[in-house]
């Protein structure tokens, strides 16, 4: 696998070191997750987003959200039974799960809820006023 150095792009791009810094890692570690639980992706309009996530078997009391700064985690934890049935076909995941997000800046989570075996996580991007673009009068 090549090595890529963004080195030269850090002198003309002020700022995005955290960006580099994630395009870095994601190149040179190998994906830990493997698609479970499933997942969707919906953006409502320009500063609302919905993950959808498919927790068949979870109920609200085994579902874990927290974000941290840039990180959005999701993990669910099944208590296994004592009785453990003797399956025919097992097709249904029964096993614990830790998916991971990496947020955008300004981007939070601004509710969550349970329909039908999929959990939804609503997020929103508030740019403070600070940050905005405004525009710069010339003086004469």
């Amino acid at each position: 696998m090549r090595n890529i150095d963004f080195s030269p792009l850090y002198r003309h791009a002020i700022g995005f070191d955290r960006l580099f810094n994630l395009v870095e890692n994601s190149a040179n570690k190998p994906s830990q997750q493997n698609g479970y639980p499933p997942y969707n992706i919906e953006q409502k309009d320009e500063n609302n987003y919905r993950i959808t996530m498919a927790v068949a078997g979870f109920s609200e009391d085994a579902l874990t959200i927290s974000q941290n700064e840039h990180m959005l985690i999701v993990s669910g934890d099944i208590t296994s039974s004592e009785i453990k049935p003797t399956y025919v076909y097992q097709g249904i995941a029964e096993r614990n799960f830790e998916r991971k997000f990496q947020l955008a800046d300004y981007v939070t989570v601004s509710a969550a809820s349970m329909e039908n075996g999929l959990l939804h996580i609503d997020l929103v991007r508030e740019v403070p006023e600070a940050v905005q673009a405004r525009k710069i009068a010339i003086n004469k």
